[in-house]
């Protein structure tokens, strides 16, 4: 900073469709002292951002603090309203050097408005952090029309990952951990899961999406983790394998007998919906008999999970005769289970479902 009306940090200089732009390194602190221009009380087509969702801010402060040795952020991008000087470092320089700006300047943010603002809240329980860095990309600014396709650029190819990849590369998750390592374990689930895809196109060979997977373990080994991800694995694994044993079909799918499609057509038992259910069912099965598990799960054979059962399953596990995963419905569907391996319901188990009866009397 050379002056006080003048801002000046290094940069390299850029060129982006003819457009001069310029990358910096800002520690987090720098974040604060810099003007941004507030938009949150303009109308949408005045605006070049989306309002700040402050509801996201927290989850992304407590990233940064529960992560110090190996948070990641990406560069934010911000333009300036301001004429700005660039000044080389050397003569016939042209890419690196010192940019200054006004210190009355404000800056739009372009991309990164909840990081920054994530970070800002970060500084708040942690000072310390405000000397670590994150890359800055400054755009000249050009006017709201250009601001506003900047934003709309941006966030165009900005597609999120599935939720299935995210927790394939969640290594602070335990339960990610937990459910990848049954996959690997398993010589069932490791041939019918998803790992990438949270939705299966039509021809998939696969049964259940590692998303789909990931909530049926967590909801089998809730309140039973011992914290060793080995044995927890053997055990949660153990019990899925015991379980495909009364699922012939998965076998045939996983041996390319029949086709994953035909299996979703035909049984409920081919969704994630079920998945999850035998994993909430399972769960007080394993409390309450740690020694006999295996064979009260031979009662799963006696059910009827055809979809043409609509009997059963319309207003549990179907709705209007499509499946529906609503946690409504997957209460209504483990009860059913729970009915048929003899375990008691609880009392919102038994609110949902005497619900139900009303309904369809």
């Amino acid at each position: 900073m050379e002056a006080l009306s003048t801002l000046s940090f290094p940069v390299i200089r850029g060129v982006q469709a003819g457009r001069e732009f310029f990358v910096a390194m800002w520690s987090l602190r720098m974040l604060r002292q810099i003007s941004i221009f507030d938009e949150h009380e303009l109308p949408p087509e005045l605006r070049a951002q989306r309002v700040l969702n402050k509801s996201r801010v927290p989850e992304i402060a407590h990233y940064i603090l529960d992560n110090p040795k190996d948070y990641v952020f990406s560069a934010i991008t911000a333009s300036i309203d301001s004429e700005v000087t660039f000044e080389p470092f050397t003569a016939g320089e042209k890419r690196v050097g010192f940019l200054k700006v006004p210190m009355d300047a404000k800056f739009i943010i372009n991309d990164g408005q909840h990081r920054r603002a994530a970070i800002l809240q970060a500084l708040d329980d942690k000072t310390s952090l405000g000397s670590e860095t994150i890359a800055v990309v400054f755009f000249l600014d050009i006017g709201l029309h250009r601001s506003q396709q900047m934003f709309a650029d941006l966030n165009r190819y900005a597609i999120r990952p599935s939720r299935s990849l995210g927790l394939l590369y969640d290594h602070r998750n335990d339960k990610a951990k937990l459910a990848r390592l049954v996959i690997m374990k398993s010589e069932v689930f490791r041939d019918i899961v998803d790992l990438e895809k949270s939705s299966l196109a039509p021809r998939s060979r696969k049964l259940f999406t590692l998303s789909a997977f990931y909530n049926a373990c967590a909801d089998l080994i809730e309140g039973l983790e011992t914290g060793k991800l080995e044995e927890d694995a053997d055990m949660v694994r153990d019990y899925w394998d015991t379980v495909a044993k009364y699922f012939p079909t998965w076998l045939q799918v996983r041996d390319g007998k029949t086709a994953a499609s035909e299996i979703r057509d035909s049984y409920i038992h081919g969704h994630g919906i079920v998945l999850q259910a035998l994993g909430k069912a399972g769960n007080p099965l394993l409390r309450g008999c740690p020694g006999a598990w295996k064979s009260r799960l031979k009662s799963l054979s006696k059910i009827d999970w055809s979809r043409k059962n609509a009997k059963l399953w319309e207003g549990r596990a179907m709705i209007g005769g499509k499946i529906s995963k609503v946690s409504t419905n997957i209460v209504l569907t483990t009860n059913v289970i729970k009915h048929h391996l003899g375990i008691e319901l609880s009392k919102d188990d038994q609110r949902i479902e005497d619900a139900c009866n009303r309904r369809q009397h």
